[in-house]
């Protein structure tokens, strides 16, 4: 167990120097869990004082480089970037939006050219449902895209409506609009989160068989490469 540890914290350390400070407070809490557990199973006094002074000095560390985050965070200087390798899995929406969906989050804006054809609304029904699922209480979902020209509005526009009277079940409005010049992709929480993904919603790839792993959980479907950005509203230059 201690090999596994020593490896984690040299990769901490590696990354803090790097300034890579997300990624190395990870690893500082991975190491610092493992080396725990070491302590937990050394009966040597002598090793055990010293895996405490180890666990001690990296735990400092850590909440150090914690505050610098939050710090970051509130002087509106955040940026987290996710780059999303092609035919990875494990990105499914929660995974992804989840630590930013706190209970202050009652408006949500999606802003995504491509949410036309069937499989891309499934994407937002699933979207949707995720925020059902709370922990945040989304009272409105506005959602800006553009109109299907090509298999034609009427379905498109009815599978949305569908979907307008299945939240009203649950106590949500949704709000839908549509723009022929839309471009961007942008996801924002009325908490202040800015969520860029360069594909919108649309990063899931299509599963090889209705039985197959993946067509229920997106945790399971690979995906396409994709970059997500993360910033907060306090780091946007306001027009």
């Amino acid at each position: 167990m201690e090999d596994p540890a020593v490896l984690v914290l040299k990769r901490a350390v590696e990354l803090d120097l790097a300034s890579r400070f997300q990624e190395s407070l990870v690893c500082y809490q991975e190491g610092i869990d493992l080396l725990l557990r070491v302590l937990k199973a050394t009966k040597d006094e002598k090793k055990k004082a010293c895996y405490r002074d180890k666990i001690t000095s990296y735990m400092n560390r850590a909440e150090d480089i914690k505050k610098y985050l939050e710090k970051e965070k509130e002087d509106g200087k955040y940026h987290k970037q996710i780059k999303i390798e092609e035919n990875t899995r494990g990105f499914s929406y929660e995974k992804l939006f989840k630590e930013y969906l706190s209970e202050t989050v009652t408006e949500v804006w999606v802003e995504d050219p491509y949410v036309r054809q069937a499989h891309q609304l499934y994407n937002f029904l699933r979207f949707c449902e995720m925020l059902v699922k709370g922990p945040c209480k989304v009272k409105t979902i506005h959602l800006l895209t553009s109109h299907d020209e090509v298999n034609g509005k009427s379905q498109q526009m009815s599978i949305l409506e569908e979907i307008k009277q299945s939240l009203k079940d649950f106590g949500i409005t949704l709000d839908v609009s549509y723009s022929p010049s839309i471009h961007d992709r942008e996801i924002r929480f009325n908490n202040g989160w800015i969520i860029k993904i360069g594909r919108g919603l649309d990063y899931f790839k299509k599963p090889q068989g209705r039985f197959y792993l993946g067509y229920c959980d997106f945790d399971l479907r690979p995906c396409y490469e994709t970059t997500v950005d993360i910033f907060h509203t306090k780091h946007t230059k306001k027009t």
